[in-house]
């Protein structure tokens, strides 16, 4: 059965972070969505490049998703922690073991709503203080139990190919890489 994606954009995304994990991920035959909390599905990142999302929040099946997924930037990163449904749809992918994925300052959503208790998460700088029961790491990519996390925009693409590697295998990420020069 093919995995399924979901990446959650807010007003305010840090939009390299967003489109290098749903470009890589789709060159990997994973079935991503772009899901928009914000009502409308034109969503705008933090450096005004407007994206449309192929669904809203409301109308999207945030059920049975694989990986749920969320970008960093600001305001974005406040917009998807002030999104309460959205806080349910973690809570509930978290208990049936799901994959959580956040990126920069996104993995401040799954620390302050305790989704990282005594996981190893990586965050960007100045976030570790919201990280609340987690170890934290500074390596670009952490990866413990059903938790991925990531530094920042620099780190997108270790981000995606540990997504890669997690949801197929070594190998589809690996050659996913190395389509596109990167050692």
């Amino acid at each position: 059965m093919k995995k399924q994606a979901l990446i959650f954009l807010a007003e305010g995304f840090e939009e390299v972070e967003a489109l290098t994990v749903v470009d890589l991920l789709r060159r990997a035959e994973i079935e991503t969505k772009m899901v928009s909390i914000t009502g409308d599905k034109k969503v705008t990142g933090s450096h005004g490049i407007a994206v449309e999302a192929d669904v809203l929040f409301a109308e999207a099946d945030v059920t049975e998703s694989d990986a749920y997924i969320l970008p960093g930037g600001m305001p974005g990163t406040r917009n998807l922690e002030a999104c309460a449904p959205l806080i349910d749809v973690l809570n509930q992918a978290n208990e049936k073991g799901k994959l959580l994925c956040a990126i920069c300052a996104a993995p401040l959503v799954l620390g302050v709503n305790h989704l990282l208790e005594g996981k190893k998460a990586s965050c960007y700088p100045g976030f570790e203080k919201d990280l609340r029961g987690a170890l934290v790491s500074y390596n670009p990519v952490s990866k413990q139990d059903n938790v991925i996390t990531s530094r920042g925009m620099g780190t997108a693409i270790s981000f995606a190919a540990e997504i890669i590697k997690t949801l197929l295998d070594e190998k589809t990420a690996e050659e996913i890489k190395e389509s596109i020069i990167y050692k």
